[in-house]
């Protein structure tokens, strides 16, 4: 009798063990931390300068003939600025530097030449189109991604001039998002994200300035993507009077605190803002001041984007699972929760 129940027992599979289904760990929630470090980010540089040699007489380069900046003088102009807003806790270094006597080549293959170039900026003759570079030959030209991948260089930097074809700024890897530009396609082998930045030698410290700005808020808009209402620290950061009524807190890059449109950074109205109430974060008690255009530089852009990123957090802790120096984000998009 034993012997049928055994087997009717195999038959139908009753007191078989079923193996449990495999169910994924839950992520573990960050914990806030008060006493968190504050880390300093120290980002290598790969600085790459398109001046092309305009005279082959003289050898006078296009920021000479120009009269445009020294690219060397925004760099130190640059970084120092970074060092000084970020309160130490952001410091660039200039791994390797490259100056490169040529045009960079648009996506379509088309090269200026000094001629061609000095048309197309004197409007003789309509700049080229697609303007848009070919980051993709810049990535191989320099051997980038093997560079990032070997950990030798962190982001990189590239100067040009009008009609170059450069974003301000673009991330490029694996999962790349958003900063500022769409992400660099075709991409995705490299493992470790980083971001090209784009500047021009005709301009100055100030609009290199903006255009980080721009790569902030992106960065910290990322960062703060899956936070909702008051815990929403950059939603908050970014308030400005036209937009929150009497909630201005520091603005945006182009808003002001009492701005009324974009670059309005010499405006005279006084507005409340609780914009010094972010020297003491995470202590952000709501205190509440009269402002206007005095507080950051009458119009000045350089001296406007100092103001605006010396009230980013910069301190040891954790919020909300968010680091309280929000430079470790800015600097390094590998840190960005996605």
């Amino acid at each position: 009798m034993s012997f049928i129940i055994e087997f009717f027992k195999k038959l139908f599979g009753i007191g078989k063990k079923t193996p449990a289904p495999h169910v994924d760990p839950k992520p573990v929630p960050l914990v806030d931390n008060p006493s968190e470090p504050a880390l300093i980010t120290v980002s290598r540089v790969l600085l790459i300068i398109y001046n092309p040699i305009m005279d082959s007489a003289t050898g006078e380069k296009l920021s000479d003939q120009s009269g445009w900046q020294d690219p060397d003088d925004l760099v130190v102009g640059f970084s120092a600025d970074i060092l000084q807003t970020s309160h130490g806790m952001a410091r660039y270094e200039i791994a390797e530097r490259i100056e490169v006597d040529q045009f960079p080549a648009k996506v379509d293959g088309f090269r200026y030449t000094p001629s061609l170039y000095l048309d197309a900026l004197h409007g003789v003759t309509p700049p080229h189109q697609p303007e848009d570079v070919d980051y993709h030959a810049i990535l191989n030209d320099f051997n980038i991604a093997e560079r990032i991948r070997n950990n030798e260089i962190d982001e990189v930097w590239v100067f040009a001039f009008p009609h170059a074809g450069f974003y301000e700024s673009i991330m490029v890897g694996k999962d790349a998002f958003w900063c500022n530009a769409p992400p660099l396609e075709q991409t995705n082998h490299i493992a470790r994200q980083f971001i090209m930045m784009g500047f021009s030698y005709e301009r100055g410290v100030g609009e290199m300035l903006e255009s980080f700005g721009h790569r902030l808020e992106s960065l910290m808009a990322k960062t703060f993507a899956k936070t909702r209402g008051e815990a929403n620290l950059w939603e908050r950061y970014t308030r400005y009077d036209k937009k929150n009524p009497g909630q201005a807190e520091v603005g945006n890059v182009h808003f002001a605190p009492n701005s009324e449109r974009d670059y309005d950074w010499g405006n005279m109205r006084l507005v409340p803002s609780k914009c010094d109430d972010w020297l003491d974060f995470p202590h952000l008690r709501g205190t509440t001041k009269q402002v206007n255009a005095n507080e950051w530089g009458n119009g000045n852009i350089r001296l406007h984007h100092q103001w605006w990123q010396e009230r980013i957090p910069h301190v040891a802790g954790r919020l909300n699972g968010i680091h309280n120096n929000w430079w470790q984000y800015i600097m390094n998009p590998n840190n960005v929760e996605r």
